[in-house]
């Protein structure tokens, strides 16, 4: 089953917890600090591999975990940290954060990775805040949170020449005939329903990839037919080769058939007509192929190369395969349209912490922000130290100053997360 886009859940693991603990050592305070840090969180990772040709396997695997690190342990042992999740996809994979909409990564070579979501850092053990003036803190901290994200996967695939045409016209025959592929061939409109690559070898031992796309209809930039589901993978092609079927097949011209291709295309993206083109006028061996040709080449306003073959006969294919092959020697063909393409993409960072936010919510004041919600979960609230240390960071952050300003008095209610206290200045 051919799969070009998924929506999944990544939670990446959490770093484990840091570790408390004390050496038994004479004349030093309390044994003096001895908890070791606890490891990272692993990281979610695509993963290009060109031996993939779909995302079937995460649709069937729409949340992917990770796994937590180790926690730190006593006698300065730090935890081990948690192997990374590495998810593999087929290149051309173009992954987007939903919640922001932008594009995280575009995998499009074999081997290229990306961290889409970061896993947590280790907590400190106590050894980690040993100071002059506190030379046995009886205080660790939790392991910092994976990043959890929302993603679309989509398939572009990459390939140099793409088929384009209305549907029957012989786009999977053509495929079929130029290369080891076998799509599956009937005498139906949209026998095609994925797109089918195909690697071709020209007679000059010239090889480049062909994509034989689904069959465009009127409306299809809007979603009509399988329109929505192909002009996607047109934005990775080179070169587009319309496939004309000359023959005036159930009474349509092949003229107006071209041009509404030309629109579809124009209405989906207008930079797809930069591309280097060509017109394959397929079955020119059945009847009135040759007078819809000349009519054809009348109307025809355009300097676009026009091939006559008969894909069933395999006649004019290789003239065809070789201008495809010189076009594509033509180096700045793909690098100036893919500057293009990518123009108003916005490359992803990963999100700068937000300090804090204060709403009031009746009588009780919400506290809000990564950086406060992010202390507040790494924090052990086990000891009276720890809590101390929760209280001050938050101080310094500036949190108290902010109460103040909105009118929060001793005693009141404030909240972060799940834990609620009253506010003592």
């Amino acid at each position: 089953m051919f799969v070009d886009e998924v929506n999944i859940n990544v939670i990446a693991g959490t770093g484990g917890d840091g570790c408390t603990a004390f050496r038994r050592e004479k004349y030093v305070p309390l044994g003096g600090p001895y908890g070791g840090n606890g490891g990272r969180g692993s990281n979610i990772i695509f993963k290009a591999d060109e031996g993939l040709r779909t995302l079937i396997d995460l649709r069937y695997n729409k949340i992917i975990k990770g796994e937590r690190g180790e926690n730190g342990m006593g006698k300065n042992c730090n935890g081990k940290g948690a192997k990374d999740v590495i998810i593999k996809v087929p290149t051309g994979t173009v992954v987007t954060d939903m919640d922001t909409n932008l594009v995280i990564c575009d995998l499009k070579e074999d081997g290229e990775e990306c961290i889409v979501a970061k896993g947590g850092r280790g907590g400190r053990g106590n050894t980690a805040f040993k100071t002059a003036s506190n030379p046995a803190p009886n205080f660790s901290e939790k392991g910092e949170p994976g990043e959890e994200r929302y993603l679309k996967v989509e398939l572009k695939l990459l390939a140099d020449v793409g088929l384009v045409g209305m549907p029957s016209v012989g786009k999977s025959t053509i495929l079929s005939k130029i290369s080891r592929s076998k799509p599956k061939i009937a005498a139906y409109h949209f026998t095609t329903l994925n797109p089918n690559l195909g690697v071709v070898k020209t007679s000059d031992n010239r090889s480049f990839v062909v994509a034989d796309l689904p069959g465009l209809i009127e409306g299809a930039s809007l979603g009509e037919g399988l329109g929505d589901k192909f002009l996607k993978h047109i934005e990775r092609t080179r070169v587009i080769a319309h496939v004309i079927d000359m023959s005036g097949y159930e009474g349509r011209d092949p003229y107006d058939d071209y041009i509404k291709i030309k629109k579809e295309l124009n209405d989906f993206d207008s930079k797809l007509l930069k591309k280097e083109q060509l017109i394959i006028a397929n079955k020119m061996d059945m009847e009135n192929a040759k007078e819809n040709l000349k009519e054809f080449k009348k109307k025809l306003k355009e300097d676009i190369k026009v091939f006559e073959i008969g894909a069933i006969n395999e006649e004019g294919l290789d003239k065809v395969l070789l201008y495809m092959a010189d076009l594509l020697d033509k180096e700045v063909v793909k690098d100036d349209f893919e500057d293009d393409l990518y123009e108003d993409y916005v490359l992803y960072t990963f999100k700068k912490e937000n300090p804090f936010t204060i709403v009031k919510e009746k009588d009780c004041f919400v506290i809000k922000g990564d950086t406060v919600e992010k202390l507040f979960r790494m924090t052990k609230f086990n000891t009276d130290e720890s809590i101390l240390r929760f209280a001050k960071k938050l101080t310094r952050m500036g949190v108290d100053e902010e109460l103040e300003k909105m009118g929060a008095v001793q005693g009141d209610k404030v909240r972060i997360l799940d834990f609620e206290f009253e506010w003592t200045r």
